[in-house]
Parts: structure tokens; sequence; C-alpha cells
């Protein structure tokens, strides 16, 4: 099961390893990829890619790199099979607790009480990682989530499920995500070594909207046709795909980095680590704004299909659906992309805000419909490249502890932004609950963009061209040298 978001010292790979496959598939390779030289000028935050004068660009990779290799091969197609049961049950799951109390706040509660262990306990998850076998973690804790799918279902079928059972089986999924994400997300790393990590992490993203694609229109089929609690069950057994997936690898292939071992302290190491480094931080605070506040779907899209728009779990799976369309777009094209700037973050931050407060006031139904496939593409678009830009500047022995912070302040922020973004919408309705998230993440987007360019020693100039106003960021010795 993925976030999705579902969100990085690994160097920054050079423009040959960006085109080719990491190792020589008919020589297995064994232990740590060797690491190259060290980026000079990421911690500054320049835009540009150290290691490449005058901000050359690097060629662009195959969009399907790492599916050449075979243990990346396996995860994905496990993954894929999960990816659609989990999906499902997440349509299922927000229909079903909005059936059952009529309410978005209850709702946002269910999406708070299963990220809420992730922002209490998120950073222990990540030195647990650190310390362990990540293919045994993720064995465990894949098992676990299809036991959780099974009991829901159970429950659900025998017509006994209240929303107490919602709430508890949300927070259970929610403890074994903790340690689930940063085994996952490090895992990717050991999978495809370091020049194929942007590869992968965009590669995973296509893979999770693409199981929304036929996730929500098979759960809204089964919903309407004979019940939600078939959608539960169908995830709960689709787990089997991952499982076998994982005990079908050739651990000699395996990029493995050696566990930390148990100390003291490692979890405020951790902390002073990022803190130490700007290309870690401020990509991390602008992941936490948006992931609590404009991430809110579940709960601003029931409330527009059911008050809005009156209409049933059909609509809401369509825009669902479309939504789904521009993510898998978003992460394709990410996928062939050979560097993942700070600035094409920031940028896709501010659209993904912007869109947002135009769905908000969008007049008709065809014409909210329409804006979903763009906000997905702009929302995704952000999610991988501050994802995989920040397991990039990673050290690989801190990469499970830092991706628990990336991971704790996207999604463990939904127990705060959840129910005040269900509040509001129950208060003030949709259209101000969506409003109110598109607000805060473009603000966000424009306030750690402003920070970034201070940091990198950059100021805003304003200019014509073709007869057109234009804003664009330059040093600052290039401005004191023009003038």
């Amino acid at each position: 099961m993925s976030t999705g978001h579902g969100a990085h010292s690994a160097p920054a790979p050079s423009a040959a390893d960006e085109t080719q496959p990491h190792h020589d598939q008919r020589a297995p390779h064994r232990g740590p990829a060797p690491q190259p030289a060290a980026p000079t000028a990421t911690a500054s935050g320049d835009p540009r890619p150290a290691g490449k004068p005058n901000g050359t660009a690097a060629p662009r990779t195959s969009m399907f790199a790492s599916l050449r290799i075979r243990n990346y091969r396996l995860f994905a197609i496990g993954q894929a099979v999960s990816n659609t049961g989990t999906w499902m049950q997440r349509i299922a799951q927000d229909w079903l607790v909005h059936s059952l109390t009529g309410s978005s706040t209850a709702v946002g509660i269910t999406t708070a009480l299963q990220f809420l262990p992730m922002l209490l306990f998120g950073l222990y998850g990540g030195v647990i990682a650190d310390r362990c076998s990540k293919r045994k973690l993720l064995f465990a804790t894949q098992s676990a989530m299809g036991v959780t799918g099974l009991v829901l279902a159970a429950l659900t079928l025998s017509g006994h499920v209240q929303v107490a059972h919602v709430y508890a089986l949300a927070f259970v999924l929610g403890l074994v995500t903790v340690v689930d994400n940063p085994a996952r997300q490090t895992f990717v790393s050991e999978m495809v070594g370091p020049a194929q990590i942007r590869n992968a992490v965009s590669l995973n993203s296509a893979n999770f909207q693409s199981a929304r694609l036929v996730g929500p229109a098979v759960a809204g089929v089964l919903i309407s046709a004979v019940g939600g609690g078939w959608a539960f069950l169908i995830n709960g057994l689709s787990f089997a795909a991952p499982l076998i997936g994982l005990l079908l690898m050739r651990t000699s292939e395996l990029h493995t980095s050696k566990p930390v071992a148990r100390g003291k302290g490692q979890l405020r190491e951790g902390l002073r680590y990022v803190r130490g480094h700007p290309e870690l931080i401020w990509p991390i605070v602008l992941v936490g704004f948006i992931g609590t506040f404009g991430f809110n779907f579940p709960i601003w899209l029931t409330a527009f299909t059911s008050d809005v728009f009156d209409a049933g779990a059909g609509t809401y799976g369509t825009l669902n659906f479309l939504m789904a369309v521009g993510s898998v777009a978003g992460a394709l094209l990410a996928a062939r992309r050979g560097q993942s700037r700070m600035r094409l973050m920031v940028g896709a931050a501010l659209v993904f805000g912007v869109l947002e407060l135009v769905a908000a006031l969008a007049p008709s139904y065809w014409l909210f419909a329409a804006l979903m496939a763009p906000i997905g593409l702009a929302g995704l678009t952000f999610n991988v490249t501050a994802n995989s830009s920040v397991q990039l500047a990673s050290d690989p022995a801190m990469r499970g502890r830092v991706m628990s912070l990336f991971m704790m302040v996207f999604v463990g922020g939904t127990p705060i932004g959840g129910p005040l973004m269900g509040w509001i919408t129950d208060a003030w309705g949709a259209r101000m609950g969506f409003l109110a998230g598109g607000l805060i993440s473009a603000a966000a987007a424009v306030a750690v963009g402003l920070v970034l360019a201070r940091i990198a020693g950059l100021r805003p100039s304003v200019g014509l061209r073709r007869g057109q106003p234009y804003v664009r960021f330059v040093r600052r010795d290039e401005v004191t040298e023009a003038a």
C-alpha cells in the first residue's frame, strides 16, 4: 500500500548515470553502490544542479528505465495490484463514513486518525527503518495492512460495522504506516541505486495514480451494486501480490546499505542533520503546509458531490478518476526529467494552490470536473519533485530518518488539517473549505520560494518581453554589475 504522496548525503548522479542502467544485470551487484563526489552548490539553494556549469540541462532519461531492474519490476507489479485495492478501500471507506454519519467532519476525523500515528511516532519509524532490513520490514507491514482490510470487510459484509470500528481500524492502519512509509521510500534506492532514484520515485507515483484510474471506478460500481464491503475484501486480498514480489526478489542484487547500529540520540541526530541543510528543510516545510491543508480531497470531493452537485457515489468516483488522469500524466512527465529543480517544486506548488482556488469558485459541475486533471498533474509534479530532491540530497545513513520526517509532515499534518478543513466545510460550505486549502497552499509556495531565492542569492527582476511584463530571478551580483 502506498501513500502516493503518495513524498533525499546521496549526491546527484551525473548525466551519464541518468541515461544508463545503474549496473549490469548479468553480474549481480553486492553491497551499496559507490557514491559519486558530493555536490558543492546544493546547500546554497542554487536551483542549478551542482557539477553542471551555467545550468546546462541533463539529458532526459528513459521514462521506464527502472523497470529494466528485475527486483524493482517485481516490486512495481505487486504495488500495482495492491494500490488498486487501496484506492477501492479509500473510496468505499469515505463513502461508508459519510453514509453512516452524514458529516464531512466525520470523514475528516477518519482520515486524521489514519495519519495521527505518523504525526506522533513518524520519526521513530525512520529510526527503525535505518536499523533494520527494509525488505523484512515491508513483508511484516504489508501483511498487517492486508489484515486490516479483511477485518473491515468482515464487519461490513456481516452488517455489524459502526463508525467507531472504522475509526479504530484507521488508527491501526496508521500505526503500521509509521514503519511502512520510510521503509518503502528508502527501499526504492536499494532496488535501483542512486542513478535511478528520480525515475523510480516517479514511476512509483505513476503506479499509485494509475491504480487510482481503476480503483475508484470499480469501487463506485461495487458500492452501487453490492455494497462497499466487497471493496474492503478485495483490498485485503490484494496485499498477497507485493508479498509474493518481496519473496521472489534476488537479495544479491539489492544495493543494501549497512544498518545503523542501535544507539542513543539517533532521533535528535536526524533532526539536527535536516536542520543544517537548507536543501532539505525548506522542501519539507513546503510539503508540510501543502500536505496538511491542500490535500484534503476526501473531504472536499464528498462534500461537493453530495451538497453542491446533489449526486452519488458514481460522481464521486468520476471526480477521483479525472484527478488521477492528471496525476498519472504528472508522474510520467517527472519520470523523464533528468533533474529535480527547486524552482519546479515551488512553481508546481503555486500552480496547485491557484487551481484549487479556481475550482472552489467553479460555477458548474463540468468546469469543476475539468479542473480535476490539472490539479492532479500539478500536485503530483510537486510531490515527486520534492520526494526525489530530498532523497538525493540525503546521506544514505540518514535517509530513513529524513524520509520519515518528510512523510510525517506530508501525511502527519492530516490530523490537524483534516478536521479543520472538515469543520470549515461543514460550517461555511464546500466552496469555502476548498478555497481555504488553495489559499494556504499558494501562500506557502510563495513564502518558501522567496526564502529559497534569498538563500541562493537571487532577487526578483521585472522586465518586458515582446511587450509583455514578466518576472524572473537573477543573482544579486548580476544586478549590481548591470547597474
